[in-house]
């Protein structure tokens, strides 16, 4: 399976994340001090463990135990040599990254940790939380595009935005989120491994349903290479005789499909290339139709 490796360091993150709390507004905390550049890049402090907790809508809930208790008696050696980043809170501290450093320092009994403390918004620590699980854990790239649309959708982050945050071209994220466009039961393959991200993409150029579900079947029986799948697409939609290459829609078509479907809420798909071609928008019922027309014709 592809692992999806993202370029962009957490401290890069949160420097881009400081920088966003200066430009916003001045923010005061409990002593009326302004946050400035300065406090906002995080004093390194002493807290102790018992004021410190988790984020609750941390997407990261299980955490190996093998490599926990590695950590613990790494800590218990040597000591915590990279501080955690905290936030301040009303009830205390909660944890914005390193929580299973958090967890093994308080294995190890330690009483008080060194800690980077920051003053973010909710919705900033909400949005740090995500892209920080992003970044760190091995996810499928179902889940991955799910993860990505989480930030659009409940955060307003468009493809722009959020390719800075990960640190990825524009046209990998919409790679990523197309996938999101195929069948339930072919996206199950994908979810499980049995299908690639590389097969995935392919097969989101292909509107009909029994065909991506068809060869989707056929990736995970075979054991399909990519080159062999485009193959069989190319077989399939140009003819055993007289095969027909199938030319896959540009970047940047591809772009502005991706941007249509988040913006009407449903399946588009398009037929074609950057000079001809058709493109289907998918309604369910008379109100989906009726809120797809109110969208398209607004003014």
């Amino acid at each position: 399976m592809i692992k999806h490796g993202l370029g962009r360091g957490l401290d890069s993150l949160l420097r881009s994340y400081d920088e966003e709390v200066i430009k916003e507004k001045p923010i005061t905390s409990e002593t009326n001090k302004t946050v400035t550049a300065s406090n906002v890049d995080g004093d390194v402090q002493k807290i102790e463990t018992s004021k410190i907790y988790a984020n609750p809508n941390q997407p990261r809930k299980t955490f190996d135990k093998e490599s926990l208790n590695e950590l613990t008696e790494s800590i218990r050696l040597h000591g915590l040599i990279q501080p955690i980043v905290v936030n301040k809170m009303n009830d205390g501290y909660m944890i914005i990254a390193g929580e299973r450093r958090y967890r093994a320092c308080v294995n190890c009994g330690l009483k008080e940790i060194d800690c980077i403390v920051k003053n973010y918004t909710e919705k900033q620590v909400a949005e740090i939380s995500i892209i920080e699980n992003l970044q760190r854990e091995d996810l499928n790239p179902v889940e991955m595009a799910k993860g990505i649309k989480r930030l659009m959708d409940e955060y307003g982050l468009t493809q722009e935005k959020v390719s800075e945050r990960l640190g990825k071209s524009r046209s990998a994220i919409a790679n990523t989120l197309r996938i999101l466009s195929l069948y339930p039961e072919v996206l199950e393959l994908v979810e499980k491994g049995k299908v690639s991200f590389g097969h995935a993409k392919i097969l989101a150029s292909i509107d009909d349903y029994a065909t991506q579900l068809l060869l989707a079947k056929k990736i995970a029986k075979d054991k399909l290479t990519v080159r062999d799948l485009e193959k069989e697409v190319n077989s399939i939609l140009g003819g055993k005789k007289k095969a027909k290459k199938v030319i896959l829609p540009s970047d940047e078509l591809q772009d502005f499909i991706s941007d249509l479907q988040r913006k009407l809420g449903t399946k588009v798909s398009v037929i074609g290339n950057d000079k001809k071609g058709r493109i289907y928008i998918d309604y369910y019922s008379q109100d989906d139709l009726d809120r797809i027309y109110d969208i398209v014709l607004r003014k």
